[in-house]
């Protein structure tokens, strides 16, 4: 045992993401709270639950204490739905996915129409008040349309060669000839604008937004070619609108398009997804002191591994000098992959029970089995015995 870790109650800090599909990051920590202390009544158990700039991004800033503000805004389809974004003194934390991602999509994919309006318009709304920093998390969007809608949303016009406004899409972005920054509010230029973006895709070409991204969000071959011609029209207006060409800037393309619109147009800054979660939740505080940092989410795969919400917490727990072990729905990494990352052991819920639907369906039952086996790692497994106990 570590001198700095006196003998006493094993403390456990649950940083989990989403098990997508299944259960939030909430849900996941009472879960594992749940199971924990059924274990062990003594067990000290913190929670700060994470996201990675996706779906769950606001829930971690409101977890983490912040004040939820309601916004209704703009569906990826024209639709109106209610969200939230989320503020802490001079603070905003702002969320694509819950605006208009696909988890609001009303019906099919509709990759040349579905458009990032919703996420101006919560902008829109942020800047009505009197926050100086707005961190903005865009992963999960539904459309291709190099943030052209989020820019409407905020007041720019998109015009054709007869001086039309342009309807909103990534199909129509083609069309557009001229972009008018005039209607713009002017705080845009007293704010500081944070992008969540883990993702250093360029707008255009075969590693670019359409190509990579669109069949994810429904779009043909065909609809591919044409959402990636109608995005380089998009960037020579952009690029001859503000005088600098982003086009090829890593991240770029991220969310359809919205890293670019929003580089080159709300002069933000890109930064991964995870730290600036781990930022606003203020992560050192919670993991000082703690024994185990238990992460999460529903895939561990490979993705996991380039900068996701697990592979982050880790990364800080490391800092911190806590080990990290993680849970999930299923892993498909090696026991090297891990190490590598962080992470000493991951229990998977699939070992419990191996029909991927039930697995999902009942994923808070398992992970309350699943909980008493973290306290069964060797560095908590001594702590609070008395000196002179037997037991190994």
């Amino acid at each position: 045992m570590s001198p700095s870790r006196p003998a006493g109650p094993a403390t456990v800090l649950l940083a989990p993401d989403k098990f997508k599909g299944s259960l939030s990051a909430r849900e996941v920590v009472v879960a594992l709270e749940t199971g924990l202390r059924a274990a062990d009544p003594t067990v000290v158990v913190r929670s700060v639950p994470v996201a990675d700039g996706g779906d769950g991004t606001v829930s971690a800033a409101l977890a983490a204490g912040f004040e939820r503000v309601p916004v209704t805004v703009t569906g990826p389809t024209g639709e109106q739905v209610s969200t939230c974004w989320a503020r802490e003194g001079a603070t905003a934390v702002v969320e694509l996915a819950d605006a208009c991602g696909l988890e609001r999509l009303p019906g099919a994919p509709a990759p040349l129409a579905a458009s990032s309006r919703g996420l101006g318009d919560v902008l829109h709304d942020v800047l009505r008040s009197d926050v100086d920093r707005v961190v903005v998390g865009i992963g999960g969007s539904a459309s291709t349309d190099g943030g052209a809608g989020m820019l409407a949303a905020l007041g720019a016009r998109l015009l054709d060669r007869d001086g039309r406004v342009v309807t909103d899409g990534g199909g129509a972005l083609a069309d557009v000839v001229a972009l008018d920054l005039s209607g713009l509010p002017q705080r845009l230029g007293e704010v500081e604008v944070l992008v969540a973006c883990d993702v250093d895709n360029p707008l255009t070409g075969p590693e670019g937004a359409a190509a990579v991204y669109g069949p994810q969000k429904g779009a043909t071959p065909a609809e591919v070619e044409v959402l990636d011609a109608a995005l380089a029209s998009w960037a020579d207006v952009v690029a001859a609108t503000v005088g600098t060409d982003h086009r090829d800037l890593a991240g770029a393309g991220a969310a359809g398009g919205v890293g670019l619109a929003a580089v080159a147009v709300l002069g933000a800054v890109l930064r991964p997804g995870v730290e600036l979660v781990l930022d606003l939740v203020d992560f050192g505080a919670h993991v000082a002191g703690a024994d185990l940092v238990v992460v999460g989410e529903g895939s561990l795969d490979e993705q996991s591994l380039r900068g996701k919400a697990p592979v982050g917490v880790a990364t800080a727990a490391g800092r911190a000098g806590v080990p990290v072990v993680a849970v999930c729905g299923r892993r498909q990494v090696t026991d090297e992959q891990l190490r590598a990352a962080g992470i000493l052991a991951a229990h998977a819920l699939s070992e419990l029970e191996p029909d991927p639907e039930r697995s999902i369906a009942e994923a808070g039952r398992l992970l309350e089995q699943v909980a008493p086996l973290l306290l069964q790692h060797g560095f908590l497994s001594h702590r609070g015995r008395a000196a002179g106990d037997p037991r190994p």
